[in-house]
Order: C-alpha cells, then structure tokens, then sequence
C-alpha cells in the first residue's frame, strides 16, 4: 500500500469510507481506530452506518473514554474541513429521523452518490435494507445480535491467549462466520441484492457495510465495495487522488508506521 502522499506517519487519500464501528460495545476496537484517524486524512470521510450501537446500548450501557475520543476526534476533523458525512445503518437507526441535518459540522444523510476523481458515481449505504432478516425479522436479526456479541467475547479471550505466545491478532468469530455454508451464502446474496440496487440506479458502483466483510469486486459489471468493521477486521475503503479505489488493512498498515505507532496491547474483556 502507497498513499497518494505522506507528511511524517499521515496517510492522506481524498476519500475514506468506514463503518460498523459499534461505540458502545466491549467489541469495538476504538484505540485501534483511533490511530487510523490520527494517522489518516482525507477531503471526505464517510460514516457508512452503525457508528454508535443503539441497539446493544439500550440493554446495557457501556461507553468508556476511548469511545468519546473517537466522537471527538470525527468532531475535529469536521471543524479542520474534512467534509464528513454520516449515513445511518440499523444499529443506529434513530438517526435515521435527522437526516439532511447537520451536527458539528457533520451532515447526516440517508445515503449518498459519491463521484470519484476519475468519474465513476457510487452508491453510499450502509446495506441494512438488503438483508432480509433485518427488514422482515428484526427479532431474529436481535437474537443473532447476541450471538454474535458472545462469538466476539471468546473471540477476545482467544486473541489474549494467542497475544501472550507471541502469535499475531486472528479472528476467530471471522474464521467460524465464513465457514458455515448459511453465511457465505448470506453473504453472496446480499452483494447480488445490493449490487442490483445499484445497477437500478444507474451507477457504477455500491459503498456499504452492515455484514463486516471487507471485499472490493466486479459483480456482473458493478463495482461491489464493502469498508468491513472495527470490530473484526480494522479496515476502511479509502480513494487515492487519481480515483484508485483500495481497502486498506490498518493491522497492516500499522506495522509499516510502526516506529509511530504506540502498541494497544490485547486487553480481555468480558460479554
């Protein structure tokens, strides 16, 4: 990965996108994040959807200082000029009543086109529409909620472990979800729904997040890009100056950064 230029350790692009970062949750990576953004700038950044966790917050409230670092620094960002735009996803849903609003300089909108330098118009949604769970049977979309929070709890205590025997950060929850043959083809069909709305609009290609699986392809002529999550992967979709469309790995990049970059040591937290 070569950013379009660099001043010290910031990586500047004049697009980013990320999403499903779930503030509020013992499974968002915010010290990680943290680091992306102080080490990143770009003209626009996008907010893809389900920022702040709503739904896990309204059972329980969990919300410590690396959580208002974050909000703080989005906030800075918008004063300093980045243009920052927040479309909300399922787990944020309430925001979804204040679009066309703006809050600190940072303008909520139920999707977005975005045109990139070299021409090409891209749908901006979270995706949560296209999931049929979600939209029909939130109920069940609830209770998967729960099950997967707990895959991220064993997931953390498994990474402690690893962490301690010198071995490199591993997702576990990642690795079961893409196994089972109902996922993978939950997955597939998600991108086909979602890459349909975007030939129905006359684009070029989607931006979106929702299923936290990073992926950049051809679907049948549309461009297919989703920004994955920080709460797995630590990835964002980002557009080089000349319209170069990348996902950037930041447990990669970090390392490149590395004499930068403090280490945020693997803490084990508790469901």
């Amino acid at each position: 990965m070569t950013p379009d230029a660099s001043s010290g350790s910031v990586l500047r692009y004049r697009t980013i996108w990320i999403s499903d970062i779930h503030l509020g949750t013992r499974g968002c990576k915010a010290d990680l994040l943290l680091e992306f953004l102080r080490h990143t700038e770009s003209q626009t950044l996008y907010l893809v959807g389900d920022i702040i966790d709503g739904w896990r917050l309204k059972r329980s409230w969990y919300w410590n200082q690396s959580h208002n670092d974050v909000v703080q620094k989005l906030l800075r960002k918008a004063r300093k000029g980045t243009q920052v735009i927040y479309v909300p996803g399922n787990h944020d849903e309430a925001l979804r009543d204040f679009t066309e609003l703006q809050f600190g300089g940072i303008a909520v909108q139920m999707e977005a086109i975005h045109r990139t330098a070299d021409g090409r118009l891209l749908l901006v949604t979270h995706g949560d529409h296209f999931d049929g769970i979600v939209t029909y049977a939130k109920w069940l979309a609830l209770l998967g909620d729960m099950a997967y929070s707990a895959a991220l709890g064993l997931n953390t205590w498994f990474n402690h472990l690893r962490h301690k025997l010198g071995l490199p950060y591993w997702s576990l929850s990642a690795y079961l979800k893409h196994k089972v043959k109902n996922a993978v083809e939950f997955i597939s069909d998600y991108e086909k729904a979602i890459a349909e709305e975007a030939r129905r609009r006359h684009v070029d290609g989607v931006v979106c997040g929702h299923i936290h699986h990073a992926e950049m392809r051809d679907i049948d002529g549309i461009l297919y890009c989703n920004d994955g999550d920080w709460v797995e992967s630590c990835t964002a979709l980002v557009e080089h100056h000349d319209g170069r469309l990348e996902i950037l790995h930041w447990a990669v990049v970090r390392e490149t950064l590395a004499d930068e970059v403090v280490e945020v040591p693997v803490i084990p937290l508790s469901v």
